[in-house]
């Protein structure tokens, strides 16, 4: 018999994250339960191109960002459980509101990461790949933010170094009318407001060489965005979603060709 782990063993990264889906299965399904006719009631979704999701194996869902709420009309719109990352603070609260959060972000499959350029960003990747390796389906959102203007930013190359990495196909979608449901910066989505949500046919993306070529992640990336911009409509900003800088050597930086994630 294999014995039991001490109790203050450090857990590995691969034990962390079967152990949050895990934790999220039940919660998962009844939220799928509860969530989704809720939704369909109070925002009347269209919905499009449900079947362009492959019903097994990994996938990315690579879309466009408008509202907090993307993250709860595109897992109750898919026709399998998907999951993205969140911001680890949401899992954290106390009392009964810290554990009502919490509950919540695992019922429509979030999973939690800490956030961040850098090393924060490398190790989210590193999380996302396994639960592709898992076979599982995944959500991000290559612009890495919300839009606050409406328009669609240029892309990361995460969501495409993901699917050079593993393999898995890449189904881009299209939100539409989660801004005006849920503005930037309110604290409660509005009522009766429709949105739509489109997606759209899954893209091989291994034509364009290995994930350790940056051109390779760079073609994939817009391939990905153009995708996305077919479904969404959006007007293109052709520049990054990025926080402005603060000081001489952040400005330069972010002036400097270099890869963003």
């Amino acid at each position: 018999m294999t014995p039991e782990p001490a109790p203050d063993a450090p857990e590995s990264a691969d034990d962390e994250v079967a152990a949050e889906l895990h934790r999220a299965g039940a919660t998962y399904l009844l939220g799928r339960v509860i969530l989704a006719p809720l939704a369909r009631i109070v925002y009347r979704p269209r919905v499009e191109g449900r079947a362009n999701v492959p019903k097994t194996g990994p996938v990315i869902l690579a879309s466009n960002h408008l509202s907090f709420i993307d993250s709860i009309a595109i897992p109750v719109s898919a026709p399998r459980r998907v999951h993205f990352l969140a911001k680890s603070s949401y899992f954290e609260g106390t009392g009964a509101k810290g554990r009502l959060v919490a509950n919540f972000m695992r019922a429509v499959g979030a999973i939690p990461v800490r956030r961040g350029a850098g090393q924060a960003a490398l190790d989210a990747l590193d999380e996302q790949r396994r639960l592709l390796d898992e076979g599982l389906a995944v959500a991000l959102y290559p612009e890495g933010t919300r839009s606050t203007d409406g328009r669609l930013y240029k892309g990361r190359t995460g969501a495409a170094f993901l699917a050079l990495q593993t393999g898995a196909p890449v189904v881009p979608v299209g939100v539409i009318g989660t801004d005006k449901a849920m503005p930037v910066g309110a604290t409660l989505p509005k009522l009766g407001t429709r949105v739509t949500i489109r997606f759209g046919e899954p893209l091989d993306l291994s034509h364009h060489g290995p994930a350790t070529s940056g051109r390779a992640r760079r073609g994939a990336t817009d391939e990905i965005m153009a995708g996305i911009h077919a479904l969404s409509e959006q007007e293109l900003a052709g520049v990054y979603n990025e926080v402005p800088a603060h000081g001489t050597i952040e400005k330069i930086k972010q002036a400097l060709p270099h890869e963003r994630l």
